[in-house]
């Protein structure tokens, strides 16, 4: 992989960290700002959110800009957001901050996926993505239970104190190590933008990126309370658990690009399938600690394995059906990743809210990616009837 690509990986650490830590500091931050659970939740949907609604709309508005001094604002701005939420007086200063970030977050990896793809040759192109994404699955693996164990020390502000430092450093690899001229596309026009989302082929694979990758976040974003209160853990232990947790989804990740260059729709309706039975096993193994570990291992293998399949087979689709706005398309998959995230926290949090509690979460979330798969194997079977179309003509 060229040394490019390494840059872009090791900022996505640092926007990874930022994104996920906040799961394991749910608690911690409630207590702080004596706040309930599930509204600490929404500092994980408000994140999600804003990637949503900035990717698509930043990624446009940023497209005559060139690459690299764009990414370097983008670091920026990074650093800025998290500095803001490590100073944020209350509740909503930062959700605001979380907020500021996340518009970072969104053109970085809309812009990212397309930069990582052009590097490398045709047939490497869903490992190459794979390995930017990999930022943020070493960001479980290590951040986000550093950043946890951090929290619970010395607070939860000095983790985010920790993740402008990591800003800092990806700001200076991406300096030292991307390229000064990157090819990009033209700027899509607004009329290319708005036919993205009149594709329908295109909102088919937009609703099984937010369904079968935020599925899993109705249960992920209350693992912390779900291994301390209903499988006996204790708050220490957490931080240990989301190493294995992310050691599992570094593996996925990897495993998840290798079978995707093949036939990405194949490789994903086998994913889906499997993360949704894993999900529903969750909610009969979270009582034992034994089953708990292993069910989670595979839940983590899963849920970040999808990710390369699905940008990839968005920006096929993309070339295919809207080839003048490919960038738009990858940013608003960017943005369907991170509506999944909102949607599966938001749905965790009525969750646990209802008479239904914790335990409910995961087979939830495996109803959401149960979904995604059917949408799957419908997407694949347009693709078949297109193909043969041509040929029988």
């Amino acid at each position: 992989m060229p040394l490019a690509i390494f840059a872009l990986t090791i900022a996505a650490y640092a926007i990874g960290t930022t994104e996920f830590v906040i799961v394991g500091l749910l608690p911690t931050v409630a207590a702080d700002l004596a706040i309930t659970l599930p509204l600490a939740g929404l500092i994980v949907s408000v994140y999600a959110l804003g990637v949503t609604f900035g990717a698509p709309i930043l990624t446009a508005l940023t497209g005559r800009i060139e690459r690299k001094p764009l990414l370097l604002g983008l670091m920026a701005l990074f650093i800025a957001g998290n500095t803001a939420a490590a100073l944020s007086p209350s509740y909503e200063m930062l959700l605001a901050a979380r907020v500021l970030s996340a518009f970072a977050h969104g053109v970085f990896f809309s812009v990212g996926s397309t930069i990582a793809a052009d590097l490398v040759a045709e047939n490497r192109r869903a490992s190459a993505i794979a390995m930017m994404f990999m930022g943020l699955t070493v960001a479980i693996v290590t951040g986000v239970p550093i950043g946890t164990h951090i929290g619970q020390i010395f607070g939860w502000r000095t983790t985010f104190w920790a993740v402008v430092a990591l800003g800092v450093i990806a700001f200076l690899a991406v300096a030292a190590l991307l390229p000064r001229t990157l090819s990009r596309t033209a700027p899509a026009r607004l009329v290319d933008q708005l036919r993205v989302l009149s594709s329908g082929r295109l909102l088919i694979v937009f609703a099984m990126t937010a369904l079968g990758y935020g599925g899993t976040f109705v249960a992920f974003t209350y693992l912390a309370p779900i291994l301390e209160q209903i499988t006996g853990f204790s708050a220490e232990s957490v931080s240990l658990i989301l190493v294995l947790y992310g050691v599992a989804i570094a593996v996925g990740n990897i495993a998840g690009g290798r079978v995707a260059n093949a036939n990405p729709v194949k490789a994903l309706a086998g994913l889906f399938l499997l993360q949704a039975l894993v999900l529903l096993t969750f909610s009969f193994t979270a009582t034992s600690p034994v089953p708990t570990l292993v069910t989670l291992a595979a839940l983590g293998f899963l849920s970040f394995a999808n990710v390369p399949g699905l940008q990839l087979y968005v920006v096929q689709l993309a070339k295919e059906h809207r080839p003048g706005a490919v960038e738009v398309a990858s940013a608003l998959n960017i943005a369907a990743f991170n509506l999944g995230i909102a949607l599966g926290a938001w749905l965790g949090g009525r969750v646990v809210d209802s008479a239904l509690g914790l335990g409910a979460t995961p087979w939830v979330g495996a109803l959401l990616v149960s979904v995604a798969l059917l949408l799957t194997l419908w997407s694949g079977a347009l693709d078949r009837r297109s193909t043969a179309a041509p040929q029988a003509a």
